[in-house]
């Protein structure tokens, strides 16, 4: 233990105070020689609600106990402060990470009862700051399918709530933010939570703000009983600079690489992946449909084979994916006569991985495990809401003993966890272990388990996040997940718009996405912006080219029906697979991203070209890749970001026959010039100091 009396801590960049003799409340948040972010008042650290009553460091009665300062693991440190509120008998204690340097740190807060009467908290904010008086902008993203990371950016003027009430952190808007400061000063923040969230900024009498959040006290009630400990969701803040978002997004993907995410050796790898979905569904797959795409695929150079939703259900070609979520053990063997661990088994033998689709969470309108299982079903009232509620012990046990079958018997490698629903204010039933206002957040800390202890038994599997595409994009799952699927759709602008977002807040390496797919019909049609053709005979090189790599900003994978494709596009598939694998991905593994141009935006808004600079500081190289995508003006100067500005650089175009020797300080100031790009056209150069 080191007791810190001093009231501060600093990792040589950032610098956090609090006020020992004014209650504990938080005095400093800064980045080490900048201006200060905080209110010279103080600022009240945290709030509870309990019983109705606000409760914070600066509420009257409230006593500070003390704060501890202790080694966390790797270079961070670990502030502990501790108040007391004795009329409720109640004891808080805010946490704050800070990771070595970096910019960034973590925050939550528990609250430990001691009364003898229950205690109902009906909200917990993991942040609550004052910020100086100053001229702000907000900047967030809205999102829902098809549409996510539409950022907006708008002078903050009046008091301002962004939050999900769906049940899922990224469905209506994701769980981030970034306040920019007059001055150039960036503040941003991502609550760490898969359920619903809330961040507010309410203005001050002097000009200032109050910025407050963490989980959402929509709907929430906690019911503490005399003993009992509760802890908030978990909040990421940064700090950045120069009105540039790059200075925060940098920090926040050095630290989640080091401090969040989870890896293994497969997923460290990158692979390119192949998933069936888009132009099969569960109506057009089979196993010899299957087995002739996994061919194809270990000629193209594909590491892993996804068979996503269709393979279980009864035993019969019309049994549709959703309505039978939840019966595992089932099947379907009019579809794979052989079985699933048969489909590994080839998959394997072709020298690849297999990959299964599971939405383990969910509960198809048809599905035996009601029947079978009444008491892990959510319900809200009379309501049944579609999912097994893993605030259940015995239903997280459940989940748990069915992934672990699942990834043994069909020996798998990869799985892809999808959750197709929005579970509002989440299960209120009290038989479930929670009660009847905290049935959201006991299933998704009931979730967090799972998966944890599905990790722990499988290392080496990778565990991917989906939610209808990016609709649960949040960094709760992330330190429980490999990675995360972007978004359903993947039509070129829509892709470059989603890795521009989702680089704000995540590592490239754990963004995964795909290609341009080829989407078949449904009964609905067809999506209004997936017109991917690979038999179109007007589709020109380059533009194949676009498509695929608008994919290889991150984890790349496709869903293309792979033995149809005619011999020039496999061959270019086949070309660009070997350019991820020997020149890209070990940029996005162990680079820091930049975007060099603002967000190009889905029908034909935004930046008409897209950059982004990957930098491998270890050895001053980089790889940059430019699109210019349609409507775009002819020609653009790109400026580089990161570079020694007398120093020299080689600068090799990997898809032409180019080369070009620059100092640093022009390609940073007056940038690379591009006038040779077709629209829906791109180019890959790599960048390495001349010795």
């Amino acid at each position: 233990m080191n007791t810190n009396s001093q009231g501060s801590l600093t990792n040589g960049k950032m610098v956090l105070q609090w006020d020992v003799h004014n209650g504990g409340a938080a005095k400093g948040l800064s980045l080490a020689g900048e201006s200060e972010w905080l209110h010279n008042g103080g600022s009240p650290e945290f709030a509870v609600i309990a019983d109705g009553e606000r409760i914070d460091a600066l509420t009257e009665g409230v006593i500070f106990l003390g704060d501890e300062v202790n080694e966390a693991g790797h270079g961070s440190r670990l502030r502990e402060n501790r108040w007391r509120l004795d009329r409720k008998k109640l004891t808080i204690c805010s946490f704050t990470k800070l990771f070595p340097e970096a910019g960034t740190i973590e925050k939550w807060l528990t609250v430990t009862s001691d009364s003898d009467q229950d205690v109902v908290i009906s909200r917990m904010d993991s942040i609550s700051y004052r910020l100086k008086a100053a001229e702000y902008e907000l900047m967030y993203y809205t999102s829902d399918w098809g549409q996510e990371f539409e950022s907006i950016r708008e002078k903050l003027e009046q008091d301002v709530v962004i939050e999900t009430r769906h049940g899922r952190s990224s469905k209506g808007q994701h769980p981030w933010f970034a306040l920019y400061r007059e001055d150039g000063g960036i503040l941003a923040g991502s609550a760490m939570w898969s359920g619903n969230w809330q961040f507010r900024f309410e203005r001050l009498a002097d000009g200032g703000y109050a910025v407050s959040g963490g989980l959402s006290e929509w709907e929430f009630a906690k019911v503490l009983q005399p003993g009992e400990t509760v802890e908030s969701v978990h909040v990421a803040l940064g700090l950045g600079t120069s009105g540039n978002l790059n200075t925060v997004s940098v920090d926040f993907a050095k630290v989640g690489r080091a401090f969040w995410y989870p890896s293994n050796l497969l997923s460290k790898r990158l692979p390119v992946e192949w998933n069936h979905w888009w132009p099969y569904n569960d109506v057009l797959i089979d196993e010899q449909v299957f087995k002739d795409n996994v061919d194809a695929a270990a000629e193209l150079g594909v590491e892993v084979c996804t068979l996503d939703a269709g393979w279980f259900g009864p035993s019969d070609p019309s049994t549709h994916w959703f309505d039978y979520r939840g019966d595992w053990d089932l099947v379907n063997t009019v579809r794979f006569p052989g079985g699933i661990r048969a489909l590994s088994d080839y998959v394997h033998d072709k020298g690849m991985m297999f990959g299964l689709w599971c939405e383990i969470e969910a509960l198809g309108q048809h599905a035996r495990l009601a029947e079978r299982h009444p008491e892990f079903v959510a319900s809200r009232g009379s309501e049944r809401l579609g999912y097994v509620c893993m605030g259940s012990p015995e239903a997280q046990e459940w989940a748990y003993e069915v992934l672990d079958r699942i990834i043994t018997s069909y020996n798998c490698d990869w799985i892809k966890l999808d959750f197709n629903l929005d579970p509002g204010a989440g299960c209120s039933r009290t038989d479930h272990g929670h009660g009847a206002g905290d049935g959201l957040y006991a299933h998704y800390s009931g979730y967090y388990a799972v998966l944890e202890r599905i990790r722990a038994t499988h290392p080496e599997v990778v565990l991917e996040n989906c939610a209808s595409g990016g609709l649960r994009i949040d960094l709760g799952l992330m330190k429980q997940s490999h990675n995360v699927f972007l978004s359903d759709p993947d039509w070129p602008e829509h892709s470059l718009q989603l890795f521009w977002g989702a680089s704000t807040m995540l590592a490239p390496d754990v963004c995964l996405h795909w290609g341009y797919s080829d989407w078949m019909s449904d009964e609905n049609g067809k999506h209004a912006f997936q017109n991917f053709d690979p038999l179109d005979p007007d589709m020109k090189a380059h533009q194949l080219d676009y498509y695929i790599r608008t994919g290889m900003l991150g984890g790349y994978g496709m869903s293309q029906k792979l033995p149809d494709l005619p011999q020039w596009v496999r061959e270019r598939f086949a070309w660009n697979i070997r350019l991820y694998k020997e020149h890209i991905r070990r940029f996005v593994g162990a680079g820091d991203v930049r975007r060099l141009t603002d967000q190009p935006k889905r029908e034909g808004r935004g930046d008409r070209f897209a950059a982004f600079q990957y930098s491998i500081a270890s050895g001053d190289e980089h790889l940059l890749l430019v699109f210019r995508l349609h409507g775009a003006e002819p020609s653009r100067h790109i400026r580089l970001a990161q570079l020694d500005a007398d120093r020299f650089y080689r600068l090799d175009w990997l898809c032409e026959n180019r080369d070009l020797t620059v100092q640093g300080s022009e390609l940073m100031e007056r940038g690379l010039y591009f006038d040779g790009l077709e629209e829906e056209d791109s180019s890959v150069i790599r960048i390495q100091p001349v010795d």
